[in-house]
């Protein structure tokens, strides 16, 4: 909406200086790599349109991906997380109640 160009960037190395649910960062190296600028004034006006926006969204976070360059994975995180609690759950019940250990 505000018609100004986007500036791709990719931060490689994060999760070695702070893995998730790790409060005290390490000492590591982070890399910070920015892209050319994209521009999508070819939608100008079209701002609310799904399809549009979806667009915009692809060409952002593919020079993001090619800027980190990461393997693209076709699903949300969150997806992903839940998938794999419903996995765990399900071997849980499969291996049934555990015995205490004494």
């Amino acid at each position: 909406k505000a018609g100004v160009p986007v500036v791709p960037c990719a931060m490689i190395g994060t999760f070695e200086a702070q893995p998730p649910g790790r409060r005290i960062p390490r000492i590591r190296p982070v890399v910070i790599r920015f892209g050319e600028p994209l521009e999508f004034s070819r939608y100008a006006g079209m701002e609310n349109e799904k399809a549009v926006l979806r667009a915009v969204t692809d060409e952002i976070m593919y020079a993001i991906l090619s800027l980190s360059e990461q393997e693209y994975v076709d699903q949300y995180a969150a997806d992903v997380k839940a998938a794999e609690a419903e996995r765990r759950t399900a071997e849980e019940r499969r291996r049934g109640p555990r015995m205490p250990l004494r």
